[in-house]
């Protein structure tokens, strides 16, 4: 029987389909999918189970969407859907996802021109071929060049969004746990080290003998085809064009192949030459005696790490960068868990226009998390749509110090994400923005501009002594934009210097700051705060991701404001805003 997940996901690609055909962003279409999405995603009972009548009493429900629910708890399959997937295959809908390229154009593109995916728009720039179609232009080629470039699409290798390959290796691993024989499974690859996108998926099973993996894939909803099936292997393509690696092993071989096909290939070797220095093999299957072929280790990745003297090392650290050096030296890192996180510091009620909670709920959801302390931080006034005037905000204040009283287990901070404008300045007067208990600053607009006026608008926000954090540094969304250029170096030594923290954002979109500005913070005093940016109840669980995130650039755990004591974070939080 469908789950709610997977009749949530697919209801979300059927969303993003019915955008690109209606050649519109803001189809009315695809927004009421995207709420049926949420409604499912979030459903306690089995939506499968239910009667059209009954789904249509649910918040996001409507009768269309109903009968489609029911088609596929009846079906496996949406018609609508398969025939959305056959007109717009993946490599067309990649070009709705390049910057100034959105599904109007995208059509237009393929009527005109025969572009059908990146490498055909790619030829077609090359060849000046964009400029004379209604609406482009010479200045449009060139930005459209620069936005390739920088996502990093004109190579040759596709590679998948981190949130939408988490998304297939979670319905995938779903269906292959269902597969009798079947004892363990898990993603592994550059999925399971937190690569911000992927090139394939590698799922590792542990079973007796081999499971009947092929005839379980082939009838999945997510699989296209299966693509080839061996006795250890099955390869299959998922509807995205994503391509799936399924490798079968015993349960006594577990550790070894989950270590094996986790690592980087570098960060494998180094393995392997610890192994040799000891008169060892290290493989898929085990880590062996070289000469005698008795097992050391294999059963888990503790057992083998250990025989080769190193400690556990977390998944998002293999990859060659002196994490085998630090666990040989007994210097690994103290790395955060998600349980060490005391608040959430960026959060948004429905006084945002793109949020959907009350403040009553996602206040009673934080608290029922056990936090410490939470920032409400909905958008400032100069947020065209969004934003909330000075009004509302003191009335949010004013609501806030009521309620108070009914959470004493938890302090609430009264916050703004303000925005940062190309000069630098932010929403509101001084005196207003130091009415506040907590400001996080964010580039929202203008992502174009020379990295040197990037620099000087993040530099100012930095300096203000309202700004306590500076929310998704660059400003990315992965596969989608790229983020703002900024010298690293001003930027991490003034947050330094002023005690501003920069926020590690846990939507999987953006990940933001990247992996790559966290590492260049090593040895510095540079403070981060791990927050949700949550616009509904549904996202304050998504700390995860920003865990892991904060994992994968080495960051420190004492330098994670939000695992502080709420005492000692209420500190900086004032001492940071008296300047």
């Amino acid at each position: 029987m469908a789950t709610n997940l997977e009749l949530a996901e697919a209801f979300g690609e059927l969303a993003a389909l019915v955008r690109v055909a209606d050649g519109n962003n803001h189809s009315f279409r695809a927004r009421a999918y995207e709420a049926a999405a949420r409604t499912l995603e979030g459903l306690a009972s089995s939506a499968a189970e239910m009667t059209e009548a009954q789904l249509r009493q649910l918040d996001g429900i409507g009768g269309a969407v109903a009968s489609r629910i029911r088609e596929y708890a009846e079906t496996g399959r949406i018609g609508k859907l398969d025939e959305l997937r056959s007109a717009f295959p993946p490599e067309f809908v990649e070009l709705t996802r390049i910057p100034g390229l959105g599904p109007k154009t995208a059509l237009l593109l393929r009527e005109r021109l025969g572009v059908g995916s990146v490498a055909d728009l790619v030829a077609a720039l090359a060849g000046e071929r964009l400029r004379d179609l209604p609406g482009l232009g010479a200045k449009t080629e060139e930005n459209l060049r620069r936005a390739v470039r920088r996502l990093g699409l004109s190579g040759k290798e596709r590679r998948t969004p981190l949130v939408e390959a988490l998304r297939q290796a979670r319905r995938l691993s779903a269906v292959l746990e269902e597969v009798p024989g079947v004892e363990r499974v898990a993603a592994c690859g550059s999925l399971r080290r937190f690569r911000e996108t992927v090139a394939d998926l590698d799922i590792l099973v542990a079973a007796e003998g081999r499971p009947g993996l092929e005839e379980a894939l082939a009838g999945a909803a997510p699989v296209r085809e299966v693509a080839a099936a061996g006795e250890t292997k099955t390869v299959f393509i998922t509807h995205s064009s994503l391509q799936v690696d399924v490798r079968v092993v015993r349960p006594d071989q577990w550790g070894s192949a989950l270590l094996h096909f986790t690592g980087s290939k570098e960060h494998n070797v180094r393995l392997r030459r610890l192994a040799i220095e000891r008169g060892w093999a290290l493989n898929e299957y085990a880590l062996s005696e070289a000469s005698t072929g008795r097992t050391v280790a294999s059963r888990t990745e503790e057992e083998v790490y250990a025989a080769l003297g190193l400690p556990w090392i977390p998944p998002e650290l293999r990859e060659d960068r002196g994490e085998i050096e630090a666990g040989l030296a007994g210097e690994a890192p103290e790395l955060t868990e998600e349980g060490d996180l005391r608040g959430d510091l960026h959060v948004h009620t429905n006084l945002s226009g793109d949020g959907e909670d009350s403040l009553q709920a996602i206040v009673r959801a934080a608290a029922e998390r056990g936090l410490e302390y939470l920032a409400i931080t909905d958008h400032a006034e100069n947020l065209a749509i969004n934003g909330a005037d000075r009004e509302m905000m003191l009335a949010q204040r004013k609501r806030i110090r009521e309620m108070q009283g009914d959470f004493p287990g938890m302090r609430i901070l009264h916050g703004a994400e303000l925005n940062i404008a190309p000069d630098g300045s932010l929403d509101y007067d001084f005196d207003f923005l130091m009415g506040y208990d907590w400001c996080v600053a964010s580039v929202h607009s203008h992502f174009d501009l020379p990295a040197a006026r990037q620099t000087e608008r993040v530099l100012a926000a930095i300096r203000h002594p309202a700004v306590n954090v500076i929310g998704h540094p660059t400003g990315r969304r992965i596969g989608r934009r790229p983020g703002i250029e900024f010298d690293a170096e001003a930027v991490l030594s003034a947050a330094g210097e002023t005690g501003t923290a920069l926020e590690i954002n846990s939507h999987l979109d953006r990940l933001d700051a990247p992996a790559e500005l966290l590492w260049e913070a090593r040895g510095r005093d540079t403070l981060f705060v791990i927050s949700t940016d949550a616009h509904r109840v549904s996202e304050l669980g998504q700390s995860k991701w920003g865990v892991r995130q904060s994992r994968r650039g080495w960051v420190p755990k004492s330098q994670i404001a939000n695992t502080w004591p709420a005492p000692r974070f209420l500190e900086w939080t004032a001492a940071v805003r008296r300047g």
